[in-house]
């Protein structure tokens, strides 16, 4: 007979550190890879609850690894640790002011990993399994989940996950409801960088010149003609050209011009395509003018998708815990990347999201990466929950199999 799982609860003693850690965070927060203030607050905040813990080679990354009572398959659940280069603007007492702000929440990721475990410390004895908790750095743009794979954590229990589980915030989302969906979850993610080499001149005679500017200009147009007419939307393509640099003066047609663009797509078919004909397209649109063009285009991420039973237990675990209301299934995938995709790209699970808006907004609450997002952290409490769950009902699932 499978033994019955051991109650899970969030005491109020939990949830004010919860949101004091989250708010030490939140007030200095620290982007990429390193970030030596948040993993000392993480080292400090998970002290003593018996884990074996592990510190990153390549970046400031912990991996803590609770082992149960009993032994059993390991399940690893992530919570991401940076912030971005934003000047924050909510106006809250505790808001950064070093340049730098967790506007994406992750603040709320490592405060309620850091509950999650303490949760099932408590409960310790009963665990059919291990539990890894991965404190991962670099989310934004640094690939950190790629490097702590490079160096371990998915052996850091002692064999491969049977299940990995993240949670992410979302500011603009209604407080406390849950979201997921089985497959495609979140867009693969590329770069593409072009630099149109011309021939500088006086800006009163650009017939004498070849102006990289003006050229590049037209790049971007054509980058979303060629998205939605050779794309078909359903199997969709995201293409945005976030930088464009060139020229020091107005009277001056510079030599070169350079742009970058970020690339999204769900199928491996469109990241052939877009591998061999983005790079085609500019430098046609470059030769026709006289111009030549260096472009590279990179594949940084792969898709985030969840496998269908993991997303469905996500799903039913969330029902069982907050209720029908809170759960709400995501009829269509995100065109957002997350580097989650390189742990879910080895090991089955199911990455989701919680609403995290205000609950007394003033209008339309600020999206995730705005300078205005704000994150209720009273959902703190659960977020931990419903991470511990996952991975005590996981296990003790995996138990009930095994002695079938």
């Amino acid at each position: 007979m499978t033994p019955t799982p051991s109650r899970l609860v969030v005491d109020d003693a939990l949830a004010r550190d919860m949101v004091e850690l989250r708010r030490a965070l939140h007030a200095d927060p620290e982007v990429g890879l390193d970030l030596p203030r948040t993993q000392r607050r993480v080292l400090d905040a998970v002290d003593g609850l018996g884990l074996e813990i592990t510190t990153g080679g390549r970046l400031g990354s912990v991996v803590a690894v609770l082992r149960g009572g009993r032994p059993g398959p390991v399940v690893l659940l992530r919570g991401d640790m940076d912030a971005l280069p934003v000047d924050e603007r909510t106006g809250l007492p505790f808001a950064s002011t070093n340049g730098a702000m967790h506007a994406c929440g992750h603040d709320l990721h490592t405060a309620a990993l850091v509950g999650a475990a303490r949760l099932l410390a408590g409960v310790r004895d009963t665990l059919p399994g291990t539990v890894v908790f991965m404190f991962q750095p670099g989310e934004e743009g640094y690939d950190g989940a790629g490097v702590m794979l490079d160096e371990g954590v998915l052996t850091a229990g002692g064999a491969e996950p049977v299940a990995a589980y993240g949670v992410h915030v979302a500011a603009d989302m209604p407080r406390g409801v849950l979201t997921t969906r089985p497959g495609p979850m979140m867009a693969a993610f590329g770069r593409l960088d072009v630099t149109v080499r011309g021939s500088g001149g006086h800006a009163s005679r650009p017939h004498h010149a070849l102006d990289p500017i003006q050229v590049g200009a037209e790049v971007v147009t054509a980058l979303q003609t060629f998205v939605t007419r050779r794309f078909d939307v359903f199997d969709p393509v995201v293409v945005t050209v976030g930088e464009f640099h060139g020229g020091t003066a107005p009277n001056i047609i510079p030599d070169s011009a350079r742009l970058r663009a970020g690339v999204r797509w769900f199928s491996s078919e469109n990241a052939a395509r877009l591998g061999r004909e983005l790079p085609e397209l500019v430098r046609g649109i470059v030769a026709g003018h006289g111009l030549t063009a260096e472009v590279t285009f990179e594949e940084v991420l792969p898709a985030t998708v969840n496998d269908a039973d993991e997303a469905e237990f996500y799903a039913r675990t969330a029902v069982g815990l907050f209720g029908a209301d809170r759960y709400r299934h995501l009829d269509n995938p995100l065109t957002g990347s997350e580097d989650f995709s390189r742990v879910l790209d080895r090991v089955p699970g199911s990455y989701g999201f919680l609403g995290a808006a205000s609950p007394d907004p003033a209008g339309r609450p600020a999206s995730n990466h705005s300078p205005r997002a704000v994150f209720d952290d009273g959902i703190l409490a659960d977020q931990a929950l419903f991470l511990a769950t996952l991975a005590r009902d996981r296990l003790h699932r995996a138990e009930a199999v095994a002695t079938d």
